[in-house]
């Protein structure tokens, strides 16, 4: 009598288990990110310490570093020397594997077909995937947003008091996650109201909507005041608005044309590797199309909130490419959408098994074979792997002369301080410009430091090279051995 169940529901598990397969596999084997490196320190800090103040200048929210602390735990990881690369990117791997199955779940009223079609196309998704093997905040915003997005349908649907308090919980969660969090939201209601034109189920309106901002505002202001014992943590929560609307149209830096996010889902080629979904995209424009034509609102509710956020995301001057996951749930479903109306069966299993496949096969060039290629779209500024020499050096260093110390001379210099987070107290100095005195067991200088450096050293050294990231020669100074 389970046979038709089991049927249905195995290749959902199955499906599950390979998109927790591929946001977990080697999670440690590319360098980290310098933002990736500066919250892992962080995180670090708070397990170590048990203490965090939300940074409004520089930082985003705090659920990316409370999310890694049971996991640390469970891994037996309590300080920030054995804290590891896997562990603090378990959190959004795991967050992004739970984001398929909210899809799948949100597309359910589309049928079973068309909702597994979406949440696979999630599942192997080149951008999806990169950035749940990511430490940073966005993956994780884009499964609360879906949680929201899920609760708040079924609170429409049938009223029951407990989804209002999940979509309010997601929402606060969205919140506390990063401050471009009503975006989303203002882009989900716009789309849902233009579309619906209904009212929702229940019959105490007010009660529910007091519900859903109430359990919102308190999950917020829960983890911005670091769980009560940083109340300014409340302000800065509202301070941090000047500094992200400074940033996204000011001189950033990150200044992108408008078209930028469309060109990640499109072709590209550069220096011999080519990352295209053009497959992908086609279908989802033709899902966008056939939105307007067929009776399922959902879908079109999709099609515009996807609209929505893609030309939200692209006006302002201040662009990177983790922002466009949050365009592929709304794109899976349109493609989907597409595949699920191609009346003969036969094209419609060929087109589906050639679009996985060719998103596999870009998955395996961005997300695993050049993860840290300067090639690659996604690997944004990316540290070189030349940073996994570095601890290598100076602990050989510190072992040839323990007197001495490490002196890192760079006006950049992430993520060095997680690779040497395990170094003896003390034994590691940073500047950002040269001091008096340089000499050292191992300096490290930017290329731009090194000649004010070299004049300062006394003694033999012998010079090296080292990639920080694309564009960023340092020069490491290692003493020369003392004559026998």
């Amino acid at each position: 009598m389970f046979a038709p169940a089991l049927r249905r529901w195995i290749p959902l598990a199955l499906l599950v288990v390979l998109a927790l397969g591929l946001r977990t596999y080697e999670l440690d084997r590319r360098p980290l990110h310098a933002d990736e490196a500066n919250q892992a320190v962080k995180t670090g800090e708070l397990l170590e310490h048990g203490r965090y103040a939300f940074d409004p200048r520089d930082h985003h929210g705090p659920t990316l570093y409370y999310a890694a602390l049971p996991l640390a735990w469970l891994r037996g990881e309590t300080t920030l020397a054995t804290l590891s690369e896997t562990t603090v990117r378990l959190v959004p791997a795991l967050a992004g594997t739970c984001g398929v199955l909210l899809l799948f779940f949100l597309a359910r009223p589309l049928g079973f077909g068309p909702a597994f079609l979406a949440a696979a196309l999630l599942a192997v998704a080149p951008a999806s995937v990169y950035y749940s093997r990511y430490f940073i905040q966005e993956t994780l915003l884009v499964s609360f947003t879906l949680a929201a997005a899920l609760a708040a349908q079924r609170w429409w649907q049938n009223a029951r008091p407990a989804w209002a308090l999940a979509a309010g919980a997601a929402l606060g969660l969205m919140q506390a996650t990063k401050a471009s969090a009503p975006v989303f939201v203002i882009c989900a209601l716009a789309a849902a109201l233009l579309v619906a034109r209904c009212r929702p189920a229940t019959t105490h309106l007010g009660r529910d909507l007091t519900l859903i901002f109430g359990t919102a505002l308190g999950v917020a202001a829960l983890f911005y005041s670091s769980f009560g014992t940083h109340a300014a943590g409340l302000g800065d929560a509202v301070a941090t608005y000047t500094f992200t609307s400074a940033r996204a149209t000011g001189d950033s830096g990150h200044e992108k044309p408008w078209w930028y996010y469309a060109a990640l889902f499109s072709w590209e080629k550069n220096g011999g590797l080519v990352f295209q979904q053009l497959a992908f995209s086609a279908l989802a424009l033709s899902g966008a199309l056939l939105a307007f034509v067929t009776r399922q609102k959902l879908l079109r509710i999709v099609a515009v909130y996807t609209l929505l956020v893609f030309f939200t995301l692209s006006f302002p001057p201040y662009k990177t490419p983790w922002h466009a996951v949050h365009l592929v749930p709304g794109l899976a479903v349109l493609a989907a959408g597409t595949l699920a109306l191609i009346r003969w069966r036969a094209i419609a299993v060929v087109t589906t098994a050639s679009l996985i496949f060719l998103q596999l096969a870009q998955t395996h060039l961005g997300a695993f074979l050049r993860a840290a290629d300067a090639r690659n779209p996604y690997a944004y500024v990316h540290s070189s792997p030349d940073v996994l020499k570095i601890r290598t050096l100076a602990i050989a260093a510190l072992a040839a002369r323990p007197s001495g110390a490490i002196h890192i001379i760079s006006e950049e210099y992430w993520p060095i301080p997680w690779y040497l987070r395990a170094l003896p107290a003390g034994s590691v100095g940073y500047w950002a410009t040269p001091p008096a005195d340089c000499d050292g067991s191992l300096v490290l200088a930017s290329a731009a430091q090194a000649p004010a450096v070299r004049a300062r050293l006394h003694g033999d050294y012998r010079e090296t090279f080292l990639g920080l990231r694309p564009g960023f020669l340092c020069v490491v100074f290692t003493p020369a051995p003392a004559a026998p």
